[in-house]
């Protein structure tokens, strides 16, 4: 949960849950804005202490994309491509300190989850793509936490990797 492609993918599925949700039209435009920032930031040179924030970032993210689907109206443009910028900075940042630049070629395809959440929303199911960004916000809640546990006798340092 520290590095590699996962994070930034749990983050990019996150959104694709979110955008699900929004209209169609916002589609195109949130997922270039999710790409096009995240490769921007993931070839910058962040500083190797940022290394904690940029985890920490991501997984707020995480859950303030998965959160977005219990919303009681769709996402509207401006939201939807908010919550890209937000979430390609955040991914790109984590690959920048964590990860390697192949890493964002396999996380970006996770935001395509908005296809089939997106039929299943049409198809009045709404409440599985519900259950999948609760079960994220979870993953994203203990992720987080982990970052700020110190190592007390009997919880091994190997645990927080």
């Amino acid at each position: 949960m520290r590095g590699g492609a996962l994070p930034p993918a749990l983050l990019c599925a996150a959104l694709g849950l979110a955008l699900a949700f929004a209209p169609r039209r916002t589609w195109m435009p949130s997922l270039a804005a999710l790409a096009a920032t995240a490769a921007v930031v993931a070839l910058m040179s962040i500083p190797a202490g940022w290394r904690e924030i940029a985890f920490l970032g991501c997984w707020i993210s995480v859950i303030a994309c998965a959160a977005s689907v219990h919303l009681p109206h769709a996402l509207r443009m401006r939201a939807a491509i908010a919550l890209s910028l937000n979430s390609g900075l955040w991914s790109g940042a984590t690959i920048a300190v964590a990860g390697s630049h192949i890493d964002l070629l396999k996380a970006l395809p996770c935001a395509l989850v908005l296809l089939p959440a997106s039929w299943l929303v049409d198809r009045r199911v709404p409440i599985a793509i519900k259950v999948v960004s609760s079960w994220l916000i979870a993953i994203a809640v203990l992720a987080a936490t982990l970052q700020f546990l110190s190592v007390t006798p009997g919880y091994l340092p190997d645990h927080l990797e």
